[in-house]
């Protein structure tokens, strides 16, 4: 067997394999003589049926698979050797009829390259870091939801401003019959609150829940779909349960201590200052989030290099389970195109940096994926050998392995970018960060 190739240009190239006959017949032989031994042919004794008619049935195609098994092994072989970067998968170059039976079988593959770039991390032109602040009307908020969760409830005779309500919602056409608790400013409309406002535990009234809860609240309250709250017309019986009012925890160390770790929080300042903390460590998740974005879009757009387009294009349009069209494979690789030079950039920032993704810290991000998960339900981490054993359960799942390399990997790639990368940071409140970087008002 003999295999060469040549490059056409930077970015294509084409593998030339000659088969002799001399590199499967043998194999061939044995195949068919395997089938002979379980031949089942109306006429013949089993085994006995003659070589001839086994070939004529047989030969053809056991020729193919013979010839096809040794292209995939040397193919793979010759490209590794070669050291070949190559995008996507060889593409055999299709023949109109194949001579088996030849002294020798030219089979041609076409590559598409990976091209030769440079990445510029220096730029003038800086992306934007956002460290988004907690105003003064977040943290304010926050501390009366602390004091309202650590208050003490007292009932009321009646609905009046303010008020936290428990009221049971029926309607029978659309099949609602459940109770539940909602707070006075969640009735829209003055004229829906008006109809509350003065009513009684005990009492019951029909109200229109049109306009009457946001859909999202109405979903809750009424125990219906997302979709139904969306169209909501019908009218409600309303029969009110319970009405209470709040009286907000005082700020003292005993609420302190409830919330945080004894001692750790001693004055009303303190306490709005770990408020804003943890409010602002909520806000990273959407700010790194839009920073790994927007530096892709930075060097996508800054890093110049050609693809093999033509080949890639082919590639697509031939390598699913169905066959696409010429026009479906242009509009896929129009989809495509941003990813795989993103795909491309980010190899060679990993190769280049030293940046892959180690079995010990796969090990690490699980642990502490677990331990997280654990603690979200109260529970503290097993013990090291039950945790290894549950790290290596995690870890042997194809799909979830592959979930945590790639949050881990996009962890590396945004500390990396954040050392590394043409950024600025720039101090912004929270509305104005939606406004800034998605330009919603």
């Amino acid at each position: 067997m003999e295999i060469t190739h040549q490059e056409l240009d930077a970015l294509n190239a084409v593998v030339t394999i000659n088969v002799a006959q001399e590199d499967f017949a043998s194999k061939v032989i044995e195949v068919l003589k395997d089938y002979r031994k379980k031949a089942n042919i109306p006429g013949f004794r089993k085994g006995h049926v003659p070589m001839g008619l086994i070939k004529k049935q047989y030969e053809t195609a056991v020729s193919a698979d013979e010839v096809n098994k040794l292209l995939r092994e040397h193919l793979d072989s010759y490209l590794k050797e070669k050291e070949f970067q190559i995008l996507g998968n060889p593409l055999p170059k299709m023949q109109d009829e194949i001579d088996w039976k030849a002294d020798a079988i030219q089979f041609e593959f076409e590559l598409g390259l990976s091209p030769s770039f440079e990445i510029n991390l220096k730029s003038r032109k800086k992306v934007v870091h956002y460290r988004i602040e907690a105003d003064k009307k977040m943290i304010e908020e926050q501390l009366q939801s602390i004091q309202k969760q650590y208050g003490k409830l007292v009932a009321e005779k009646e609905v009046s401003e303010g008020v936290e309500i428990t009221a049971q919602f029926i309607n029978e056409v659309m099949e609602i019959d459940n109770t539940a608790t909602f707070e006075w400013e969640q009735i829209k409309e003055k004229k829906n609150q008006s109809a509350f406002k003065g009513k009684a535990v005990g009492d019951s009234f029909s109200i229109s829940s049109k306009g009457l809860f946001e859909p999202v609240v109405a979903q809750r309250l009424l125990g219906i779909s997302n979709d139904q709250a969306a169209s909501l017309k019908e009218e409600l019986l309303i029969s009110l349960k319970e009405v209470n009012t709040r009286e907000l925890a005082p700020l003292d160390q005993e609420l302190f201590d409830k919330i945080y770790e004894a001692g750790t929080v001693t004055s009303e300042t303190s306490l709005k200052s770990k408020i804003k903390e943890g409010i602002e460590k909520q806000f990273e998740q959407q700010s790194d989030q839009k920073l790994l974005n927007d530096m892709t879009e930075y060097l996508v757009k800054n890093t110049k290099f050609d693809l093999p387009a033509e080949f890639l294009k082919r590639w697509i349009q031939n390598s699913g389970e169905k066959s696409l069209t010429v026009e479906e494979a242009e509009e896929e690789y129009s989809r495509s195109e941003k990813g795989i030079r993103y795909q491309l950039i980010e190899g060679k920032l990993v190769a280049d940096h030293e940046l892959q993704v180690q079995f010990d810290e796969m090990k690490d991000f699980a642990r502490n994926m677990i331990t997280m998960q654990m603690a979200q339900y109260g529970q503290m981490p097993p013990e090291e050998k039950e945790m290894e054993g549950i790290i290596l359960r995690v870890l042997s799942n194809e799909e979830e392995s592959r979930r945590l390399q790639d949050q881990l990997m996009s962890q590396k790639m945004l500390t990396f970018y954040k050392n590394n990368g043409p950024i600025k940071e720039k101090v912004i409140s929270f509305d104005a960060f939606i406004k800034e970087a998605y330009g919603q008002a």
